[in-house]
């Protein structure tokens, strides 16, 4: 099925603590998931949790990678969003997963916008659309 973009959400267990209540290291490794994955980078936003946890998102150009961290379960809820054909959220999984030292994790995937249902909701709304975008649309 067609799709405008990939949602998956990561949940990862057993992780190693000391690496999950780094926050520099966390927002590195982040961004690094990202250009692994053929993303780009457009800005990052990280925040320390006291007395331990981190939660952070990394802004890339097809959408965004999140993460919130529970050292003190060895718990990460990871969130990789990516839009368009280039950028592939599997890549950046399978490299965070090696980077939390995570013992187990399990996946959901979600196709986002469903091109079907896409072309519908244009076609609904093509009035609309055409005077926001000031453009003909077909």
């Amino acid at each position: 099925m067609k799709s405008l973009g990939h949602h998956i959400l990561v949940e990862m267990y057993g992780c190693d603590p000391s690496v999950l209540n780094n926050i520099e290291l966390i927002e590195t490794e982040m961004k690094n998931a990202a250009v692994e994955a053929n993303a780009t980078v457009v800005d990052s936003s990280f925040h320390m949790f006291s007395p331990y946890g981190v939660s952070g998102v990394v802004v890339i150009a097809e959408s965004h990678l999140a993460i919130h961290t529970w050292p003190e379960y060895g718990y990460a809820a990871v969130d990789l969003f990516t839009c368009g054909d280039d950028v592939d959220p599997w890549i950046a999984y399978r490299y965070l997963e090696k980077i939390f030292k995570a013992q187990y994790a399990s996946t959901v995937e979600m196709k986002r916008g469903q091109m079907d249902a896409v072309v519908k909701g244009k076609e609904m709304r093509k009035n609309e659309i055409k005077e926001l975008i000031g453009e003909v649309v077909q």
